[in-house]
């Protein structure tokens, strides 16, 4: 079997053997290329130890970006590659890092510690495949294992667990029932994990190709580190519009939507108020008016503790505060949507409310082609260099400055009257036009 490596990666290689050590690309890089997938990162563990990587490396630029725990950055050909040495963990007290780490010569050492069994394949040009622990055939198999016991792999490090619904939310493959069974048990631990890590993972998890599955058959360990998310599970929705519970209608309309992280972020959210404004009619109709804006500061909240960036967290807030509001093809309507949200934000908006209904009754999905037309209208109007924001109007704020308006609000005001007067076709987006009503409104 041979893998094709970069022209970078071969240097690195060859000049580790040249100086007398071991050398294989490991890890993902091994296992995505075994997939048929490209390879997003290349590392190389060795046999050399930290400073023998730098002397190795000495005419290149190198980082020490985790001498302590052996790995070094080697800039090649203007790209970062990691290098790490052999090692054996130590003990793990904090549930996330080695409290110590032991250099070894050994690769198969090496190998040990890693995470899962198609994590632990090394590739060697002229060596070829090294698998001591049958993750070849857990890739046939498409299945998570965890190298050795999964309660011990766990416990050293939570994000593990994570990592492990991250896998199978995008590679598709099951997590073997011992696994399974250590990351359901040892889900508190994720508790102790930093913010950011769990921030890395959830995003990945949600955008993988199979995340609907591995969001319903892991549910438990979603809710430790969301835990906003757990009053959803079980919630039943008795009336026309839903067949599913919250929590299920929620998946559905994940995996209903494109795998980009706000759209997705925004579809986990976009009904996480619903708890909190359950009722239930004298008919047995279930009730959830006024959900979007609990939602959306449920989703500000989430997003924030995650630590999350302030663009990130205004739009996944906007488009859930917005999700169930009333779109028609009208155009006055749909102008007066792009002057709040934008051109983007507004095909967001109606991204969102596709999916929401593809997650709701099948019967009930009719508005979809409505969806769709508006969709398209927005385009149209876009096309046209229809007006919907004071940046499109014809006059600007100096041209009411000569007309003998002074600079404040009621020029603010104004210019905002006459683009409403545009946006719904009382008055021509013509300077002349434009001109003649702000010296009406200036003589009120």
């Amino acid at each position: 079997m041979t893998i094709s490596l970069p022209r970078f990666v071969e240097t690195a290689i060859n000049k580790l053997n040249t100086a007398g050590y071991e050398a294989y690309i490991v890890g993902g890089c091994v296992r995505d290329t075994l997939l048929g997938r490209m390879p997003t990162d290349w590392d190389i563990t060795t046999s050399a130890l930290p400073e023998e990587i730098m002397q190795v490396f000495a005419e290149y630029r190198t980082i020490p970006t985790g001498l302590q725990h052996g790995t070094v950055t080697v800039l090649i050909d203007g790209t970062p590659l990691e290098i790490t040495a052999y090692r054996i963990d130590g003990a793990y007290t904090d549930n996330r890092h080695p409290d110590s780490v032991q250099f070894t010569r050994n690769l198969r050492d090496d190998l040990a510690r890693r995470d899962f069994t198609i994590n632990a394949i090394a590739y060697h040009p002229t060596n070829g495949i090294v698998d001591h622990f049958s993750g070849l055939a857990d890739l046939s198999n498409r299945r998570i294992v965890c190298v050795g016991d999964p309660e011990k792999r766990f416990t050293e490090d939570a994000l593990r667990i994570l990592r492990a619904l991250r896998f199978s939310a995008q590679l598709g493959f099951p997590i073997e029932k011992m696994t399974a069974k250590a990351i359901h048990r040892l889900a508190p631990l994720l508790r102790n994990i930093a913010a950011e890590r769990v921030q890395t993972e959830i995003v990945k998890l949600l955008c993988g190709e199979y995340a609907r599955d591995t969001l319903l058959a892991f549910s438990d360990v979603i809710c430790v580190v969301l835990p906003e998310i757990a009053p959803m599970l079980g919630l039943e929705q008795v009336n026309p519009y839903h067949y599913l519970n919250v929590y299920e209608h929620t998946v559905e309309t994940i995996a209903a939507i494109a795998p980009k992280p706000h759209l997705r972020l925004t579809m986990l959210l976009h009904d996480a108020g619903k708890p909190s404004c359950y009722t239930k009619d004298e008919n047995g109709i279930d009730h959830f008016r006024g959900h979007p804006p609990i939602s959306a500061a449920i989703a500000e909240q989430t997003l924030s503790r995650l630590r999350f960036d302030r663009q990130t967290i205004d739009t996944v807030k906007t488009l859930v505060m917005h999700h169930d509001d009333t779109i028609t093809e009208n155009d006055r309507t749909i102008k007066r949507l792009l002057n709040l949200l934008g051109v983007d934000l507004a095909h967001d908006l109606i991204a969102v409310q596709k999916a929401d209904v593809i997650g709701q009754n099948p019967e009930k999905r009719d508005r979809l082609d409505q969806l769709n037309a508006i969709d398209a209208r927005i385009d149209a109007l876009v096309q046209s260099n229809a007006c919907f924001s004071l940046s499109d109007l014809a006059i600007k704020g100096d041209d009411l400055l000569q007309l003998g308006y002074h600079a404040g609000r009621p020029l603010g005001d104004t210019l905002h009257t006459l683009l409403e007067m545009v946006m719904d076709d009382e008055l021509p987006n013509e300077r002349a036009a434009l001109l003649d009503k702000a010296k009406v409104l200036l003589n009120k």
